[in-house]
């Protein structure tokens, strides 16, 4: 899914459908009658379901935002910068998009002008008491009923009631202390049976206990600059991967995060995304404003960190015996490649959900790219 950012027209989202077997991208637009679009999140549980984060004139209506998994602050702390007395604010809100879009295997129709589609309006996520929204994120596992939202230093988590029809608070929290106390980015971890949310305000990153909502761990300079995106192992629950406008990629052990366990200077400019593939932890996306997307194998730091799966038990059991049997070496960290196919700064990298392989990237010109990870690498880590 590709929001627009138009004030002029009404703001689109663009259901993007890659058929792998013969190369083909369908495309179906549904109308966002809310204004520009600066955050998607896609429910886990529904897949007809989403929430997104716009810009909306208060007269109008009392919903706008400010950051995401698509073009984020770029506009809110350089090039447009509000006055104090803006009548624009950040606002989020549920959809559902038409029930024949949900299936995934669509064509584009001839004339899509004709065929353009609305989506439909479940739920507005009621921000006027706590700022402007950041983001929204949606519970990992479950029946997608729980979500949070980020609005400027609060923390708000929300039920959804009446098949998605109303948004009820449940629970929420704030950010107290100096500096930068606005949010700018967070991610729900699918672990710890999904009671854990690390967010980032600032230069700092913070883990967040959902049932009391209560901060468990603070990394007070995890970046040198801003922290623009985080993004959780899927498959080690301790590991968390941050990025920032220092230029770096970061992983930490939220058991411990007093240094980072590894970090990534390859990038020259700030960096907006960072994501790990749902399926082979290794495989590490960063998306910048240098125009690239890298793809990095972080294997040694993965749950295959000799080649095949392996717990903390077994790497145990490895040191134990290691006078009988001499221990593998970790496989070694690298760069798999670097993508230039983008002439502007890269703002989104997102994995798809259904083929490990694949993964797209899109920049501030509006050019949307799809890739595949090396032949040769898939096959390496296959066999």
């Amino acid at each position: 899914m590709v929001g627009t950012q138009s004030l002029k027209y009404d703001n689109q989202i663009h259901i993007i459908d890659f058929d792998d077997e013969n190369n083909i991208i369908n495309k179906n637009v549904l109308i966002h009658q809310a204004g520009e679009i600066w955050h998607i999140s896609a429910s886990p549980a529904d897949k007809g379901v989403l929430a997104t984060c716009y810009n909306k004139s208060k007269s109008s209506c009392v919903y706008f935002n400010a950051l995401g998994k698509d073009i984020h602050q770029i506009f809110t702390e350089t090039t447009l910068l509000q006055p104090s007395d803006s009548k624009v604010m950040t606002c989020a809100a549920v959809w559902r998009m038409p029930k024949e879009l949900e299936s995934g295997s669509h064509e584009s129709p001839d004339d899509s002008s004709s065929n353009t589609q609305t989506l439909e309006l479940l739920c507005h996520l009621d921000n006027t008491a706590h700022g402007n929204m950041a983001c929204v994120i949606w519970e990992p596992m479950g029946d997608g009923k729980k979500l949070i939202s980020l609005a400027d230093n609060h923390l708000l988590l929300w039920d959804l009631q009446e098949s998605s029809s109303n948004a009820v608070l449940s629970n929420s929290a704030a950010l107290e202390g100096k500096g930068q106390l606005k949010f700018t980015s967070g991610r729900w971890s699918p672990h710890h049976n999904c009671t854990q949310v690390a967010t980032a305000n600032d230069t700092a990153i913070r883990g967040w206990d959902t049932r009391s909502m209560r901060q468990i761990y603070y990394i007070e300079n995890a970046h040198g600059q801003l922290v623009r995106d985080l993004d959780f192992n899927p498959n080690k629950q301790y590991y968390l991967a941050s990025c920032g406008d220092d230029c770096k990629v970061k992983f930490w052990d939220t058991r411990n995060v007093t240094e980072p366990v590894k970090t990534l200077e390859e990038h020259s400019h700030w960096v907006w995304n960072v994501r790990y593939n749902h399926s082979h932890d290794q495989l590490v996306l960063s998306g910048s404003s240098d125009s690239r997307i890298i793809l990095s194998n972080m294997v040694s730091i993965s749950s295959e960190p000799f080649g095949h799966l392996v717990d903390d038990d077994e790497l145990s059991d490895q040191e134990d015996h290691h006078q009988e049997e001499k221990t593998k070496e970790p496989l070694q960290d690298s760069i798999i490649a670097t993508y230039e196919e983008h002439e502007d700064s890269v703002y989104a990298v997102e994995w798809s959900s259904a083929d490990p392989w694949l993964f797209a990237s899109l920049s501030y010109d509006g050019r949307l790219v799809i890739n595949r990870v090396p032949r040769a690498l898939k096959y390496h880590i296959l066999l």
